[in-house]
């Protein structure tokens, strides 16, 4: 029997298959409502085995199996229970990004087959402080923090997530009351080895950074919450996998069933270096940014991102990513066409499709524009007040064009760097920057190439892959 999902698939694939102009027209907007349809469709008619395999495609690692989570969600149907699946938070910014969104998108999918979800808030484990891939200790949150960040962390991943439709439980209902002899019990039953062997341990020993033993047992103390609420299942992230095996096997440890263990991949940065998206490396996109800028990062991103983010932050299924980055390897759709859908799907997804399609006309009016004298709005620096100032710390400093110095450095290194110089007349040159330049002073870069200062007639802008700053007289 066809189900809802296949329906919608079999629509947005004859959509492709006309090869559109996904940069702009009705075929856009009309796989952008597909898309839409899909953030809150009910999939709790699907079989099992069909619910299993949406997890599975989304999931970097599921313990103990796939066969496991499909007998599960089989069982449950049978038995006609709701599984209790876990999401743990420990709210410790108020600033979150689309990485944060990626186990959001799964736990509305669990949400969406008729489970329930309960959102554990870490307002115990918190005042610790999750060491996973940390390299330094971190100092405790206060109880006023914890309710700031958690605040701020449900209203920007609200657009991923039906909140209301979940339980909040807050661990400090069943911890504070969890006596020193229960607590040495359940450590007794486990080996050290199993906390020393880590790798971020080990990293911090070895370099001298401290470790306190309120960290060593951090993912004991978040297992007590799976054992608490009985839970069948618990998402994550990859970087939690070791503290999600240590919840299965206290679990068992207390005579429970062990959860079904699912870890979502960590979303790359949008400068494709490797790095995990961090807010601290400028690499990540808010999703307390303003449409505009949502937009036009996710449109700025490396290339090669495009297959991961399609896959971890739509809900286009696996056969429709293949179908459309063939026909972009093809040139059968514009090759700007898959990344275009891709930044008006998350963008409407934050902000709404109407938010959306303004910020796609405005990038497009901001690119396509063949001189940057016709732009408004463009951040300025006076080259007499920043004679000495090199173009890194002109695009990061002083106008926060860009997020990092390395950043700079590294579209150096790929050619992206230019002056570009624009006479009255129409007449545009460029010059490519080194990455040498990237730290040379403004006065010294613009002596050792005449005719790019600014003066009367002639403009000149600092270019950045995308980001520009005009250098004022």
């Amino acid at each position: 029997m066809t189900d809802i999902l296949d329906a919608s698939s079999r629509e947005l694939t004859a959509i492709l298959a006309t090869a559109p102009d996904l940069r702009e027209g009705p075929a856009l907007e009309e796989v952008l409502r597909i898309l839409a349809e899909r953030r809150t469709m009910d999939l709790s008619a699907l079989p099992a085995g069909r619910q299993a395999a949406l997890i599975r495609a989304r999931s970097a690692r599921l313990l103990p199996g796939a066969d496991r989570l499909a007998e599960l969600l089989e069982s449950a149907r049978a038995d006609g229970r709701r599984l209790t699946v876990k999401f743990g938070i420990d709210p410790t910014a108020a600033d979150v990004h689309l990485g944060h969104a990626v186990p959001m998108i799964l736990a509305s999918r669990f949400q969406r087959m008729g489970h329930r979800v309960v959102f554990i808030v870490g307002d115990i484990t918190a005042r610790i402080g999750d060491p996973s891939g940390r390299s330094a200790d971190r100092p405790p949150l206060t109880d006023e923090d914890i309710r700031r960040n958690l605040a701020g962390y449900r209203e920007q991943v609200t657009p991923f997530f039906d909140f209301d439709r979940a339980d909040f439980r807050f661990n400090s209902e069943w911890l504070a009351r969890v006596g020193l002899p229960e607590f040495i019990g359940v450590l007794a039953r486990l080996p050290l080895a199993a906390s020393l062997q880590r790798e971020d341990f080990r990293t911090r020993l070895a370099a001298g950074s401290g470790l306190t033993m309120a960290e060593l047992v951090y993912s004991v103390v978040m297992a007590l919450d799976s054992v608490e609420i009985d839970a069948d299942i618990e998402l994550g992230g990859l970087d939690q996998l070791l503290n999600l095996q240590m919840c299965r096997r206290v679990m068992e440890n207390a005579g429970r069933e062990p959860e079904v263990v699912i870890a979502t991949g960590l979303i790359e940065g949008t400068d494709g270096t490797g790095a995990k998206m961090s807010k601290s490396k400028g690499n990540y996109v808010g999703l307390a940014f303003g449409p505009q800028d949502v937009f036009g990062r996710l449109m700025s991103a490396a290339d090669r991102l495009l297959p991961d983010y399609l896959r971890a932050l739509t809900e286009l299924l696996d056969p429709e990513v293949e179908l459309l980055l063939e026909l972009a390897e093809r040139r059968r759709i514009h090759p700007m066409g898959a990344k275009t859908l891709l930044a008006s799907d998350v963008t409407g997804t934050v902000h709404g499709r109407q938010a959306a399609a303004g910020a796609r006309e405005a990038f497009r009016a901001r690119f396509s524009t063949r001189r940057f004298s016709d732009l408004a709005g463009l951040p300025a620096a006076a080259v007499a007040e920043h004679a000495a100032t090199g173009p890194a710390e002109l695009l990061t400093g002083v106008t926060g064009a860009v997020g990092s110095r390395n950043q700079v450095r590294r579209v150096a290194a790929g050619g992206g760097l230019r002056l570009v110089a624009e006479s009255a007349a129409g007449g545009q040159r460029t010059a490519v920057l080194a990455e040498a330049d990237a730290d040379l002073p403004l006065a010294e870069l613009l002596r050792a190439r005449p005719g790019f200062a600014p003066a009367e007639g002639l403009r000149v802008f600092l270019k950045c892959g995308r980001r520009l700053v005009e250098l004022a007289s």
